[in-house]
This record gives C-alpha cells, sequence and structure tokens, in this order.
C-alpha cells in the first residue's frame, strides 16, 4: 500500500466571506492509496477552527501507518478530521475499484438520485446580501451567512431579494444567546426553515430551554458520532460534513445515529471541489437538507465534474470518484 498527498488550489468565482473571515482560493489536500493495481482519490479541505492547517494534516496523512490499512484499522489511527477523510474517501474509491462496483453498492446503499442542494450567499453588506439573493432567486434553497449583531438588515435584503426561496442561516457561532433570542421570531416572520450553529460551540448549553421556533442545526458543535450525546436539548437537526466525521464510513454511522435518536439530519461541506462533494452526495440521500454546494462557487473544477442542474447535485460518474 502506497499514499500520496498533494496541495491543490482552485480560484473561487468571487470572495466569499464568512463572519471569520474571506477567501478568493480554495486550498484542498489531494490523497491516493494504491496497492499496486488499484488507485483510488479523496479530497480533504484542511479548516483552521479545528486547528488544522494544510501542513499538519499532511503530515497525518504522510505519518500514517499503512500495514493492514483498511477502512476499519483506518478508524483507530487516525482521529476524526481532514486527514482522515482523504484517506477514508481514497480507499472507498479504490475497493470500488478493484470489486469493478460503485461505491453505494459496496456499502448496501440504493443507487443514489440527485438532490437539491443550498446555494451559499456570503456575509456582506445587506445592499450587496440583496443583489446576491435577487440574482440566485432562482434557486429553491439559499444559504445565508451571518454571524454579527447587525444581521437584521440582512435577512430583510435577502427576503426581499428573494421572495420564493428557502431561506437557511449560518451564523458560524457568531452570535449570542441575546442576540439569538431577538432574532428567533424574526426568523420565523421571514419564513426562515433553519439556524445553523447559532452560539459558539463552547457556549451552547444557553439553548438548553430556550424556545426554538425555528430548528437549530448543531455543526462546530457535532463531528462524529461520538459528539452526538452532547446535543440532547440543545438542537434539532445535525450537519455532516466528511472533514468532520473524517470519512464516508464514520459519516455513515453518524447518519444512522442521528436518525435513530431524532435528529433530523443536513449533509454540508467545506469550500472544495467535487471530489470532495462526491462522497457526500452518498449521505445526502433522503436527507432533510443538503449543501454541497462548493464547486458551484469555484471559478475552476476538477475533470469529471458533478453535475448541478434543476434536479439539484447528482451523484458522481465513475470516471470521477466510487
Amino acid at each position: 500500500m502506497r499514499v500520496s498527498v498533494t496541495a491543490d488550489v482552485f480560484k473561487l468565482a468571487q470572495v466569499f466571506t464568512i463572519s471569520r473571515g474571506s477567501r478568493s482560493e480554495a486550498k484542498v489536500l489531494t490523497v491516493r492509496v494504491e496497492d499496486g493495481a488499484h488507485r483510488g482519490w479523496g479530497e480533504c479541505v484542511p479548516y483552521a477552527r479545528y486547528g488544522e492547517t494544510m501542513e499538519s494534516v499532511a503530515a497525518q496523512v504522510e505519518g500514517l501507518d499503512l500495514a493492514g490499512l483498511t477502512r476499519g484499522s483506518l478508524l483507530e489511527r487516525l482521529p476524526a478530521g481532514a486527514a482522515r477523510n482523504a484517506v477514508d474517501c481514497a480507499l472507498w474509491d479504490m475497493e470500488a475499484k478493484a470489486a469493478g462496483k460503485r461505491v453505494w453498492e459496496l456499502a448496501g446503499l440504493p443507487a443514489p438520485k440527485p438532490e437539491v442542494t443550498a446555494y451559499t450567499l456570503s456575509l456582506d453588506t445587506p445592499e450587496a446580501m440583496e443583489a446576491q439573493a435577487a440574482k440566485n432567486a432562482f434557486r429553491p434553497l439559499l444559504k445565508i451567512k451571518l454571524g454579527t449583531p447587525d444581521d437584521m438588515a440582512r435577512l430583510e435584503a435577502v427576503r426581499r431579494g428573494a421572495p420564493v426561496s428557502t431561506i437557511i442561516v449560518d451564523a458560524n457561532e457568531g452570535w449570542s444567546a441575546d442576540v439569538y433570542a431577538d432574532l428567533a421570531p424574526h426568523l420565523v416572520r421571514l419564513g426562515v426553515a433553519l439556524v445553523e450553529q447559532p452560539l459558539p460551540a463552547g457556549e451552547d448549553e444557553a439553548l438548553i430551554g430556550m424556545e426554538r421556533p425555528v430548528p437549530v442545526c448543531a455543526d462546530e458543535s457535532c463531528h462524529d458520532s461520538a459528539t452526538l450525546a452532547g446535543l440532547k436539548g440543545k438542537y434539532d437537526v445535525v450537519n455532516i460534513k466528511l472533514d468532520k466525521t473524517g470519512g464516508l464510513t464514520e459519516a455513515l454511522r453518524l447518519k444512522a445515529a442521528a436518525l435513530a435518536e431524532g435528529y433530523g439530519v443536513m449533509v454540508g461541506c467545506m469550500v472544495g471541489s467535487s471530489l470532495a462533494m462526491a462522497p457526500a452526495t452518498l449521505i445526502a440521500q433522503g436527507v432533510g437538507y443538503t449543501d454541497l454546494d462548493g464547486p458551484l462557487l469555484l471559478a475552476e473544477d476538477r475533470d469529471q465534474a458533478l453535475v448541478f442542474d434543476a434536479a439539484g447535485v447528482h451523484p458522481p460518474e465513475a470516471a470521477l470518484w466510487g
């Protein structure tokens, strides 16, 4: 078994801003695994919020013990996070090629179908966000990045720009309990369907007992199935991202566990290429909300990129992944 990792950069179609900062490019790591006869690949996006850098994640991959490596043993050899995600997805891809099957067949899943995906509007002035919303008002599901004490004007502006679209709000841990409590009634009035991570992950105990007129989704507070127990009484929905779960293997476990405990499920992404989204399309099957718009934010993408159309994001062709 051999594993290699390379850094790749994809330019964004426009500057993308959340409450933590702005970026004009997506920096990703591409991991390839080979067993001498077949090769698979996967992609991850190291995230500073979780203490990851391109260098630290690459070092995790390069230092991985390859002796007897399987998807099962990988769960013990690397922690949940970006490095394990890329390796896990590469192993799935390699196994599918070796078996002459698609990944969903190996996983015992039905053939995937297109899923309607959110399109994200980055944080900006109310006027700019209204213009973004109007430009994308044809999309059935819009996700808006917020996370400041002055977000009411932004919410109003986006609804004016896109009067029919369903809206998801992502505060990226940017609100206090008081700000969220003040905004919550207005979220209902403006037809917001879901609020992601309104409070910092370390301060979300305040959600216990707080009225939640709009379902609240755990993002930064939910990584893998081990973190599920800490969400009780705080959240209604969990956001599954492969870069948090550490790959498709654990994401499948988390989805099953979350549904069994009565949570709704959202499937999200970091800003990456079609290769990063491809495995997540399998998790997205039948969930409440899909947010796999990373490639739509790029000015350039992988070859054999995912197809996005009126039906949503389509599952990958074998030439891309799986």
